[in-house]
């Protein structure tokens, strides 16, 4: 009597997600009063149609209260896209005008997955457009240029556009959103370290990478992590799981370490006020050592921070009798 055959095994299903890219120096609303004629009652596109064209701004033109619509320095969010799909970088890429809409196959953990990718223009003149990409979306790559201070201040801006727009029963924590600081192969322009851009990301559990469009560096294994992170969000049904969520680092020791990095002088470093005595100037000092030495703070900037610290409490004291 024959054996029966082994079942022939089934070939999973391709993995459908939903990811839109964001970043940019300007963020906000526009009034719908500012649009140019003809912009307004744009149709909605479903995921998987093509985006209709969009019409170019008149960068520079008056319009609404007599203020000029200004080209906003890109943080090359779509060459990253086109790096990662085409292996190629484009120096003269045009700004993104509306959204940009591509699908593309990868194949991650022997799992086939077929992305949706929408790139959001980042312009406040496009944001009657891009409000209502952000929902069903599974994935979020936030793009910030490392010589642009003002790209990383905005990525504040961009979470709570998305976390307005998502509304009161859309979550944020059901969504994996990776943070790339670019343009690093720009070292003598470099305004935003690794250690500020990499606790801004890490203090709210998002993923963070370094790279470069132009060279093309870190750009596979962010991807490669992204989405593999994405097939775990799907596999435990739409939530992120616990441990990638997880931080190293208490609120309280990211909150210090931003302080310090941001405060005027030594007075302001420690949190006392100027003219305090030796005792409230080692008070402070002891609780910030507390906090932020490097062996019991795993804080990006916290070995930098420390070091700041007995810096600022040393010249302090110097100068109290």
């Amino acid at each position: 009597m024959e054996a029966n055959p082994p079942k022939r095994k089934e070939p999973r299903k391709a993995l459908r997600i939903k990811v839109i890219s964001m970043g940019n120096a300007e963020v906000g609303k526009v009034r719908r009063r500012d649009w140019l004629p003809g912009d307004e009652g744009r149709a909605r596109w479903p995921i998987g149609e093509r985006a209709a064209p969009r019409r170019r701004p008149r960068i520079g033109r008056q319009h609404g209260r007599g203020e000029p619509i200004r080209a906003a320095r890109c943080v090359r969010k779509s060459c990253i896209i086109k790096r990662y799909c085409e292996k190629r970088f484009v120096p003269k890429y045009l700004a993104t005008i509306g959204i940009d809409y591509g699908v593309t196959k990868v194949q991650i953990r022997d799992r086939e997955i077929k992305v949706n990718i929408f790139d959001m223009a980042g312009h406040p003149f496009f944001y009657e457009v891009r409000n209502e990409f952000y929902k069903d979306t599974q994935g979020v790559i936030l793009v910030y240029d490392v010589g642009q201070k003002e790209s990383f201040d905005a990525l504040d801006a961009w979470l709570a556009e998305m976390k307005q727009e998502l509304g009161p029963h859309g979550s944020m924590d059901n969504v994996v959103f990776v943070v790339c600081a670019n343009k690093i192969d720009c070292t003598k322009h470099r305004s935003v370290d690794e250690s500020e851009g990499r606790l801004w990301a890490e203090s709210r559990g998002f993923l963070y990478f370094e790279t470069s469009a132009q060279t093309g560096e870190g750009i596979n294994e962010m991807f490669q992590t992204f989405y593999s992170a994405i097939i775990d969000l799907c596999d435990n049904g739409g939530r992120r799981p616990p441990s990638s969520m997880g931080v190293g680092f208490t609120k309280e020791q990211a909150d210090a370490i931003r302080r310090i990095r941001n405060s005027k002088d030594s007075w302001d470093m420690l949190g006392v006020k100027p003219g305090a005595t030796r005792d409230e100037v080692n008070k402070a000092y002891r609780k910030l050592a507390v906090l932020l030495h490097p062996d019991k703070c795993v804080a990006p900037g916290s070995e930098d921070a420390f070091k700041a610290v007995v810096n600022a409490r040393t010249a302090l004291l110097k100068n109290i009798k």
